[in-house]
């Protein structure tokens, strides 16, 4: 299952309306050959598992659920940067960056 620190949920809970879901996937791209993904939509699509965690609805395809189960979701901000990290267990490498990863 995903998790979510709790910076990454107040950081969500300031970005998104009260009745969006916050879809996370994993696409195909990258240097390592998988990119997690973000978007703010309307409604679940049809199959999607959907997670709530106060008050923040997530929404995650059956493919990328796999691959993202036993992954946390942080918003870290450092001097040269903000944004979301993902910590997936799965993954079997990162880029230099840390955007993309292989399974």
């Amino acid at each position: 299952m995903v998790e979510f620190t709790e910076s990454a949920i107040k950081t969500l809970k300031q970005s998104i309306e009260e009745n969006d879901y916050l879809r996370i996937a994993v696409r195909g791209g990258g240097c390592s050959g998988f990119m997690y993904d973000m978007q703010i939509e309307e409604e679940p699509s049809k199959g999607d598992e959907i997670l709530e965690f106060d008050g923040v609805k997530i929404c995650i395809d059956r493919k990328s659920s796999f691959m993202l189960n036993d992954t946390t979701i942080d918003y870290e901000t450092t001097l040269s940067q903000s944004g979301f990290k993902f910590v997936n267990k799965k993954a079997t490498g990162t880029c230099g960056c840390g955007s993309s990863f292989s399974c």
